[in-house]
């Protein structure tokens, strides 16, 4: 290659546009695959997280549905319609996760002396026969049940390790479950008890105490015991518990995409309620039931799904528009360099659209493999779900590759569409067009149309493009006004400069507001970004502040201790010396029936000033200590009390009966939220006062409640292990771990980092906004410069020139993007609802965007200091460039 062609005009532009093409279509194909992969991981978290009965697939049929009891509840018949559900049913099972059998659907019940009775009535059990007991169990103790012969008197079963324990069981032993006789072959351990194997009934792994439906109800045990598969059709006498035969599967969550989801729901509904139904009944009998509580998991699923998409909508459209400009901007870049070679081909003869066809197929030569290049960097780099289609992110790729392609052609086709004379580039023509004006304050009226029908008549349900580019159409005519309106002040501003001394101000001031109509594309670039960052900023403030909120709304304190017993004094004391542990407020709670027969009510006693400090820290209701002093005498005592209690009676004296003993209390003061119970039915009083009243009366708390910063819950944990008494079984809880787990959800964790990334990208593309505006105005502020140093001025002098240039248009983008900012916050503030993105599982309230001053100005004085950071940087490079013999002959 000569040294003619390696300095082609061409060649830099062509770099910058590949370079720009592969950033923007690695960063659209990561985006489009960004949001499968974390849809899809959010879609699989909603049934592997969930517990094993709700993701499974319930199929039964009852004894009373079939003909010939006998022989549809032997095993084989069983075994060979579970072959076949699994061919029918046409969802992901998991491997392994399944079970049927037989079973009795009433408990039967067991008199026999050797069952514990706590209150005198006698345990009952539940007897299932499911098939591969040998493959989920391992025998600690005897052996598996073997079937029994047809007719035989004595069945064999055996139970769980935990059932043998609180019932006092052993092998050997005989129990009499309603007319059956059953004797105990051997003690079984559950191998992977959270399976859907043991999850059919929480009976088959431990014994539960239940109330029995007499008055008044008594507690008694319920127990299961487990057959061998061939004792299914001795379950079927009509005495011995409405037996019936079950299928459960479990959902395999692992090849589940985003996209499938749709599709599951609807095979679901159709296997409960539709023609699915149909073919499974032909499977197993006319009146089999179907059901399950996937379709209600991936129903919630779908719903934070849809919530949260509109929010993601407004970064994608923002990013989108401001990459658009930048390419717009590169291709413009380009067509600049070259103008004189594409007036020359033009003068030469060349047609218009043999002129951009030439210029297309060198664009596409470049910027097609770029856009190549970045899908597959984007495929190979950005961890997707993985089977999920490449459709979307090839889409995005090549939709970015038509654009930089397309550019330079259609830039060139319309500057050289008719021959112009050559002219100054430093200067703005009088008056625009009228057909320009006509468009600008067409583009303003439906641009303002569109945001005012957006306040007035709020988003629509679901996906909203008017949502979606709101902050674009602000852009838009916050850019428009700006280029209209900003050079009146400078060309005020510049009348008395020109009567000072030193022409540097005078020239700045006059060339900005002199300077041409083309700095409208980084201005639209830079105030659409600087709208995206401060949306973004205001949306993961308000993410951050609702999950702060929801965690302490939980929890109430930086931690809370409770316990079904009281706690003892030295638990408190050992709490106080745990790092990040400065107070720990005991209080005793206690639920007390309502007067009116009501929700009952919570009656909280704590030491009113340690009670008061706490509520001051945590802003739940603060009150002041003497609000609960005790008023003496026999006068009701004073207390905090919620809004609904004063709601349900008023403020008139209330009796109360706790452990203490009788009280009367009075509402004092209202509050909405209180430590001990957010959001409940509260009435909290001084523990003094109840001891002044009780004296005699336990006052151990039930809970401590504690403040500080960031307790180290090692600690915390091993001191309420050292310090509880036996038989107390304490639960902790850990504001940090609750607002932890809150931001560790599948769905909404890709949510929130797709969003900060989105906010990032923008930002990136505002700074290449200004680093193309100034390659843009390079070759113009070069030889302006020499022409001044020839004329007398100094590099000090044409340094400052060049940055008093530079700021009216910094300090128009700094003010237009934080207005822009803000009206965008003001249009979308009130029809945003970011609770589907900071807190999981559908939780009540709304969670705003949380805008403040650094939301709006931060971005704004960034921008501010990269563009005078760009002048200043091409200052010293057009120094450099600069020729130091010029003479005043040479200009």
């Amino acid at each position: 290659m000569n040294r003619t062609a390696a300095r082609h005009p061409a060649h830099g532009p062509a770099v910058v546009l590949g370079v720009l093409v592969l950033l923007t279509a690695f960063l659209a194909a990561a985006f489009v695959g960004g949001v499968d992969a974390y849809e899809t991981r959010g879609a699989r978290a909603a049934l592997a997280t969930a517990p094993a009965e709700q993701r499974a697939l319930q199929i039964s049929l009852s004894r009373t549905d079939t003909t010939e009891p006998g022989t549809d509840f032997a095993p084989r018949r069983t075994d060979r319609e579970d072959r076949a559900l699994r061919r029918t049913l046409g969802i992901p099972l998991a491997p392994g996760d399944a079970v049927h059998g037989v079973r009795t659907t009433v408990p039967l019940t067991t008199p026999d002396p050797k069952l514990p009775r706590p209150d005198g009535a006698p345990a009952a059990f539940t007897l299932y026969a499911p098939a591969g007991l040998d493959d989920h169990a391992t025998p600690t103790e005897g052996r598996l049940p073997r079937a029994a012969a047809p007719g035989a008197e004595v069945l064999e079963a055996a139970v769980t390790t935990a059932t043998a324990r609180t019932l006092h069981l052993r092998p050997g032993d005989t129990l009499h479950p309603g007319t059956l006789t059953v004797r105990i072959t051997g003690l079984l351990t559950p191998r992977a008890a959270t399976g859907a194997y043991w999850s059919l009934d929480d009976l088959l792994t431990a014994p539960h105490l239940a109330p029995t439906d007499g008055v008044p109800p008594l507690r008694a045990w319920r127990g299961a015991l487990l057959l061998a598969p061939g004792d299914g059709p001795a379950l079927t006498a009509e005495d011995r518990g409405a037996a019936e035969k079950f299928w459960w599967y479990g959902l395999d969550a692992r090849p589940l995409t985003a996209r499938q989801v749709p599709a599951l729901r609807t095979r679901l509904a159709s296997l409960e309620h539709g023609t699915a139904l149909a073919a499974v009944r032909a499977v197993t009998g006319p009146d089999t039931v179907v059901d399950t509580a996937a379709d209600s998991l991936l129903a919630g699923y779908a719903r934070s799904r849809a919530a949260l998409t509109p929010v993601l909508a407004v970064a994608a459209c923002t990013v989108a528009t401001t990459a658009a400009v930048v390419l717009v901007m590169a291709g413009a870049l380009a067509a600049a360099r070259r103008h004189d070679e594409f007036a020359l081909l033009r003068a030469r003869g060349a047609s218009l659209p043999g002129l951009a066809g030439r210029l297309a197929a060198g664009t596409c030569a470049v910027a097609l493999p770029a856009a190549a290049a970045g899908w597959g960097a984007a495929r190979l780099l950005v961890p997707g779900s993985p089977g999920a289609p490449a459709t979307g992110p090839l889409l995005a790729a090549t939709a970015v590759a038509v654009v930089g392609a397309a550019v330079l052609p259609l830039r060139a086709a319309h500057v050289h569409r008719r021959p112009h004379p050559t002219a100054r580039h430093d200067t703005a023509t009088a008056r625009p067009s009228r057909r320009r004006a006509v468009a600008e304050l067409t583009t303003v009226a439906l641009a303002a149309a569109a945001v005012t029908a957006l306040r007035r008549h709020g988003p629509a349900d679901g996906p909203d493009l008017l949502v979606s580019a709101a902050p674009v159409l602000i852009a838009v005519i916050a850019t428009l006004l700006l280029l209209r309106l900003h050079p009146l002040p400078l060309r005020a501003l510049a009348r008395p400069a020109a009567r000072r001394r030193g022409l540097t101000g005078f020239l700045a001031l006059a060339r900005a507001g002199r300077a041409r109509t083309a700095t409208g594309l980084p201005l639209l670039a830079l105030l659409t970004a600087l709208t995206c960052a401060s949306f973004g900023g205001a949306v993961l403030s308000g993410v951050g502040h609702g999950r702060d909120a929801a965690a302490l709304a939980t929890v109430g304190a930086e931690a809370r201790i409770t316990s079904d017993r009281p706690l003892p004094p030295a638990l408190r004391t050992a709490l106080t010396k745990v790092p990040g542990v400065t107070d720990a407020v005991p209080v005793r709670t206690e639920v007390q029936p309502a007067p009116d027969n009501g929700p009952p009510l919570t009656l909280v006693v704590a030491d009113a000033d340690a009670y008061a400090r706490l509520s001051r820290a945590t802003g739940l209701g603060a009150f002041a200590p003497t609000t609960l002093a005790e008023p003496g005498g026999d006068a009701p005592l004073p207390a905090l009390v919620s809004p609904d209690v004063v709601r349900r009676f008023g403020h008139d004296p209330m009796p109360l009966q706790p452990e203490a003993g009788s009280l009367v209390v009075r509402p004092a003061a209202v509050r909405a939220d209180t430590p001990a119970l957010p959001g409940g039915d509260f009435l909290v009083v001084a523990a003094d006062a109840v001891h002044h009243r009780h004296p005699d009366a336990d006052a151990s708390p039930t809970a401590l409640l504690l403040s500080g910063t960031s307790p180290d819950p090692a600690a915390l944990r091993a001191a309420v292990r050292a310090h509880t008494p036996p038989g107390a079984h304490p639960v902790t809880v850990i504001r940090g771990e609750v607002r932890a787990r809150l931001a560790d959800a599948p769905l909404q964790q890709g949510a929130e980092r797709l969003y900060a990334a989105a906010t990032a990208a923008g930002a990136g593309y505002a700074l290449l906004a200004l680093v193309l505006a100034g390659l843009r105005a390079a070759p113009d502020r070069a030889p302006l410069l020499g022409r001044l140093r020839a004329l007398g001025m100094s590099r000090r002098q044409g340094r400052r020139l060049l940055l008093l240039e530079a700021l009216p248009q910094a300090l128009l983008a700094a003010v237009g993007g934080a207005a822009t900012a803000a009206v965008t916050l003001w249009l979308l503030g009130p029809a945003t609802d970011l609770t589907p993105l900071a807190l999981p599982g559908g939780a009540s309230g709304t969670v705003p965007l949380r805008s403040g001053g650094a939301t709006l100005l931060l971005p704004s004085a960034g921008v501010l200091v990269l563009t005078l950071a760009a002048a200043l940087a091409q200052t010293w490079s057009a120094g450099r460039r600069q020729s130091p013999d010029r003479r005043a002959g040479d200009l």
